[in-house]
């Protein structure tokens, strides 16, 4: 594990809703959690009407309490990822609860070895330590077998996650903590990510394998269920695992990927300028972008591409190139110097066809979305080095 009825937002996906914030960061449940914790409290009826005969309807009750008790727990687990990251000057979008458990979602990757592990690692040990918690107040019960099942089984739930998540294995925290020691010997991440994920694997097939060693070497009484929970489980660590390996892949390339690099070579022209004049001056300068400015000379706009293909050729000499420019907001400019992965987060920041690339207060070029898709589409096939655009 590693993040309402009114309309999702940027930081409130489809199907959750915020139940409040901790440290700044905002705290969702997806709906289907929900129906999580009815299944918890229709499984522990039995147990508890067991313990505590007599309940009637409030044995429902009981489970659904239990319920939240452990994803209480839980979203301990995840607002600890979250806090360390923040502590490391990580921007944390939200944590959100689901069937699953809680995944954190952090705006970018650890930088060094040690941040990541101690991003991953932290998650773990507040479950083992929340498990120890409980399991000491269990101790310390008066004499009510309902709050010391609870807390027992408290405990138990957080135990057993705190320690499989320590196994050395992506997706799972312990193998973001493999990989953060191989990272630290070989200096080199995607080892350690390549490393982690056959962790994975191997982890997959161990849960896999998992019901068929305890009938035949333990002895115990494994259902049907018990397969079906340990195939969905070995589905997911080898799926995770695989997707890593993957990602691993990409982000080796993407330190090649630079706006000086990629940018095209543009021209500066005035916005009230005959888009066929315009087209001509790119044309002699060998230029592949357009970029317009107004009456004080400073540039406001980057002519939109797709717009010029679409202008028939009969209206350019008479259409202005600025009414097919689009307005420099905010995000769209871009320094010359930005490479990897903040390049690719600001172009996710502030999605355009078209930035502005500056080197200080001076034009260096036009960087095209769909020259960095290229780019990157390259290097996820192992493709060759990167060339300049149009420059």
């Amino acid at each position: 594990m590693t993040a309402s009825s009114t309309p999702p937002t940027p930081n409130r996906p489809p199907g959750t809703f915020r139940i409040g914030e901790i440290g700044g960061i905002d705290v969702l449940v997806r709906s289907s959690w929900l129906l999580v914790a009815v299944l918890i409290a229709f499984v522990l009826a039995p147990t508890i009407e067991a313990i505590a005969p007599g309940l009637g309807a409030l044995t429902y009750v009981a489970g659904l309490a239990f319920a939240v008790l452990l994803y209480l727990s839980v979203l301990l687990h995840e607002i600890s990822h979250a806090l360390v990251a923040k502590r490391f000057g990580f921007d944390v979008r939200s944590v959100t609860l689901n069937f699953l458990g809680g995944v954190t979602e952090i705006d970018g990757e650890p930088d060094t070895p040690g941040r990541e592990f101690w991003i991953a690692v932290v998650g773990p040990l507040t479950s083992l330590a929340v498990g120890a918690a409980a399991w000491s107040v269990s101790l310390l019960m008066p004499d009510s077998a309902l709050l010391l099942f609870a807390f027992r089984a408290l405990a138990l739930a957080n135990l057993v996650v705190g320690v499989l998540n320590l196994l050395p294995g992506l997706p799972l925290d312990g193998g973001r903590v493999f990989r953060a020691i191989v990272w630290k010997i070989t200096g080199n991440p995607y080892t350690g990510s390549v490393a982690a994920g056959y962790g994975g694997r191997a982890v997959a097939i161990l849960a896999l394998a998992f019901p068929f060693v305890a009938r035949e070497v333990i002895g115990w009484n494994i259902t049907i269920l018990d397969y079906v929970i340990a195939f969905v489980v070995a589905m997911f660590l080898w799926t995770g695992a695989t997707q890593a390996m993957l990602s691993a892949r990409v982000r080796r390339g993407l330190p090649s990927l630079t706006a000086r690099g990629l940018a095209r070579r543009a021209v500066d022209v005035p916005r009230d300028l005959p888009v066929a004049q315009a087209i001509e001056q790119a044309r002699q300068a060998g230029a592949g972008a357009i970029v317009v400015h107004g009456p004080t000379g400073a540039i406001d706009g980057i002519v939109d591409e797709r717009a010029v293909l679409a202008t028939p050729e009969a209206r350019r000499p008479w259409l202005d190139v600025g009414a097919l420019a689009r307005t420099l907001s905010p995000g769209l400019t871009l320094p010359v110097d930005l490479a990897g992965e903040p390049l690719v987060r600001a172009l996710q920041r502030t999605p355009s066809s078209e930035y502005l690339v500056v080197d200080g207060e001076s034009l260096y070029g036009v960087l095209v979305t769909s020259d960095v898709d290229h780019a990157f589409a390259s290097r996820a096939r192992g493709g060759g080095t990167q060339t300049d655009a149009g420059r």
